[in-house]
């Protein structure tokens, strides 16, 4: 097994911490902006809805609107409530401290919050023993929903078909209640605030849950599902008074919040200084490791009636303090998060194997249809309407998807036809055997690894693609869900709405059969049909040949002394001459199909998947889409130890710092990565390179902000809600070199760290084994 890399430890939070001192104190901490829901009403619910998009979504911002306490019934809405209707209602407790479930009662756990709060004081907070139970992800009372239902902004509450409101009574309900749209069947026209809805309800992520915490409990920093959208308001909390005969301490929780266009140099900086993976969601970050990153953390002490949204892909942690703090949360799905989900969190997920319980692909196709029903009934009088221009804007960014998804799962038009292709009809519950990512339509199984209909070995493309299989690798059978000429027929008359709706996007979206024949690329499915022809088949009820296993990244060793003088000897001129394919990078001999050939008919190098994904930072499927895939040495970067002594060469240099990661637990344990070892890390590349995380994080940092300001001018959108949100943030403020070089050069001796992290966290990314 590769050696991990050290990695920053836990280390709580005091039950004294002055939040707004610390922000105070730090130079890259800041306030969350904070608005009162009063606002709403006095500018509008439609106002309101333009700053949620240009402040959380398209500035990837956190955003909190206060005081919605006032407009709650704290009778329904308490401690005393919940015990007394959900008492003796069981729920699994995650017992933090041992990492693992408490079955218990509800009742039983709010009697003894009082219990569990007092074990901590400011003297025994760092205690590793110290019992941490957090009651989380339990079912929402139908109470509860039924009245949040009326009091949040309809757009932004949970499963929402209609960004327009019904039975809304809450903030902006005046103003909104004069902007419907109908149809001539006089249904009432909008896009969705929640495309989750758009789901036949069997098919829909139950999402909206509770959370309650004492003093201590807390959850890691992670990014939100899928890239939605989060929704947290807290509905209660202990307030310092006596309850139940006994005093209680005052609850709220801590959040540290990142912006959504840092993702990347998150990403990187939890990789590469704190050694964990931030898709992985196991590392809650000390303060001191926030206040050395070279980005703008965001904090929030969040109290009762504080409702906070959180931007798609904006990584974030929460820590709860007090006696006791209770919560209601849920995700939203809109088209700008499908479109990040798709395009980035989703790949991501599946290099760790986190489930995908959102049905991306499935929620575009059927909000698709929703939406294509809903335009067919506008008339011309409406057409105008805002809402119907908003509407028609959201098909159209749809429908790319759509587009995009289609090609990627369609099959060669050069290589012979599929002659057999199961039908499965779609129910949403088939996931990929290894990644666990939701599968919309194609995909393949193996017939030889099944021992039931209940255990098949079902791969998606993008898994199969990367080289992960059961250990069959090949004979697998495909399977499709959508009948192919259904989805042909569904894509050309979407096409064709979408065009009487704008001629001018013809150019954009053609044909079907002409967008297929025009592909600059192989499609996801025309990369699968190849590896299935290249990769042997292994009959797996045969014992495997023992082989020596080598190391991907023993190449090119350094040399401590001087080498021995060659002998010169007799050597078998027959094996001399063999033939067999090595990789250009670490000379290891592997069989055709383990290796990327150059397509220049001058070049006969070979480089293996391995050498390619940690070197270059190369997907083995981007490769293999790739229809003339020329090799780094004819591109004039390749790295290796020959390459580097070219004056004419420019080594590439790895952009970002991978950790590695051992999926065997959690991928069906049939299971086999055949072309790319993800266990290993790239550190020794990095090293090779001289890379450092300070230029590495300058180089996400800059293409942030270039990123962001592009999305500025794209939406352009006048907001008199709150005066400097129409003002880009001055990054100047923020010295980027000074506060990345503090995360190398801080003094971390008052922080706890795993064996070895102290050293390490000083010295150079390449110094790390």
């Amino acid at each position: 097994m590769p050696a991990q890399r050290p990695r920053a430890a836990f280390e709580p939070f005091s039950p004294d911490l002055n939040v707004s001192k610390l922000v105070d104190s730090t130079p890259n901490f800041e306030q969350v902006v904070r608005i009162h829901c009063d606002a709403i009403d006095e500018n509008g619910l439609e106002n309101f809805e333009k700053l949620v998009l240009l402040h959380v979504i398209v500035r990837g911002l956190p955003l909190v609107v206060e005081g919605f306490d006032k407009k709650l019934d704290s009778a329904v809405f308490s401690e005393t409530w919940l015990k007394n209707h959900y008492s003796a209602r069981q729920e699994q407790a995650r017992d933090l401290t041992a990492k693992k479930n408490v079955p218990l009662t509800i009742g039983h756990y709010l009697k003894n919050m009082p219990m569990l709060t007092r074990q901590w004081t400011s003297q025994n907070y760092k205690d590793a023993d110290l019992q941490r139970l957090y009651l989380k992800d339990i079912d929402c009372p139908k109470i509860w929903h039924d009245y949040l239902k009326k009091v949040i902004p309809p757009f932004l509450f949970y499963l929402n078909n209609s960004a327009e409101p019904e039975s809304f009574e809450g903030p902006g309900a005046k103003t909104a209640r004069s902007s419907k749209t109908r149809n001539v069947l006089g249904k009432q026209i909008s896009k969705a605030g929640d495309l989750m809805s758009c789901l036949p309800p069997e098919m829909r992520a139950e999402n909206l849950m509770c959370y309650i915490g004492h003093e201590g409990t807390y959850t890691p920093a992670h990014q939100e599902m899928c890239a939605s959208l989060g929704q947290n308001l807290m509905v209660n909390a202990s307030d310092g008074s006596i309850e139940n005969g006994e005093i209680t301490r005052p609850g709220s929780s801590i959040w540290f919040m990142t912006s959504s266009k840092d993702r990347k140099l998150v990403s990187e900086y939890w990789n590469s200084v704190l050694g964990h993976d931030i898709n992985i969601e196991d590392h809650f970050a000390q303060i001191n490791a926030w206040k050395a990153a070279p980005f703008i953390t965001y904090l929030v002490e969040q109290r009762p009636g504080d409702f906070i949204l959180v931007p798609p892909l904006a990584a974030h942690q929460v820590w709860n303090r007090g006696t006791r703090t209770m919560k209601v949360a849920w995700n939203r799905t809109t088209v700008e998060t499908l479109e990040r989900a798709l395009n980035e969190a989703l790949p991501h997920a599946r290099m760790v194997c986190r489930d995908e319980q959102y049905k991306n692909k499935a929620m575009v196709f059927y909000t698709l249809e929703h939406y294509s029903v809903l335009l067919g009934g506008v008339d011309e009088a409406n057409a105008g309407h805002p809402r119907i221009q908003q509407l028609h804007s959201e098909f159209e960014q749809l429908f790319a998807l759509f587009n995009q998804i289609v090609l990627s799962e369609s099959f060669s038009t050069t290589l012979p036809k599929e002659k057999y292709v199961e039908y499965i009809p779609f129910d949403s519950n088939i996931t990929c055997s290894y990644c666990r990512g939701n599968i919309f339509n194609r995909f393949l199984t193996c017939p030889s690894c099944a021992t039931g209909s209940e255990d098949a070995y079902d791969i998606c493309m993008e898994c199969y693609s990367m080289g992960r299989s059961c250990a069959c690798i090949s004979k697998l059978k495909w399977v499709e869900q959508f009948r192919w000429n259904d989805l042909a027929e569904k894509h050309e008359i979407w096409r064709l709405q979408l065009l009487k709706i704008n001629s001018a996007l013809g150019e954009r979206f053609r044909a079907f059969r002409e967008e297929l024949a025009e592909m600059s690329r192989k499609s996801l499915a025309q990369v699968c049909q190849e590896e299935l022809k290249r990769r042997p088949w292994v009959d797996i009820t045969k014992p495997a040949p023992v082989v020596e296993e080598v190391p991907e990244e023993q190449s090119e060793p350094e040399q401590t002394s001087p080498p021995a003088k060659k002998r010169k000897t007799s050597r078998d001129k027959s094996k001399s001459k063999s033939k067999a394919p090595r990789c250009h990078i670490c000379k290891y001999v592997e069989p055709t199909w383990k290796l990327a050939s150059c397509s220049n008919p001058k070049c006969s190098l070979k480089y293996c998947y391995g050498s390619l994904y940690r070197a270059f930072n190369m997907l083995p499927q981007e490769i293999l889409e790739t229809i003339s895939w020329e090799c780094p040495r004819c591109r004039k970067f390749c790295s290796c130890g020959a390459c580097r002594k070219n004056p004419k060469m420019t080594p590439f240099e790895p952009t970002s710092t991978s950790l590695g990661h051992d999926t065997s637990k959690i991928a069906d344990p049939r299971s086999v990565e055949s072309l790319v070892d993800f266990r290993h890390s790239n550190l020794g590349w990095l090293k090779k390179a001289g890379s450092d995380e300070v230029g590495r994080l300058r180089k996400h940092q800059e293409e942030a902000d270039a990123k962001r300001n592009q999305a500025l001018e794209d939406n352009s959108i006048r907001v008199e809600f709150y005066a400097d949100m129409s003002q880009p943030y001055d990054y100047s403020q923020l010295e980027l070199a000074q506060v990345a070089q503090a995360a190398f050069h801080t003094d971390y001796t008052d922080i706890p760290v795993d064996p070895a992290l102290e050293s390490s966290i000083l010295a150079p990314v390449g110094s790390v084994g």
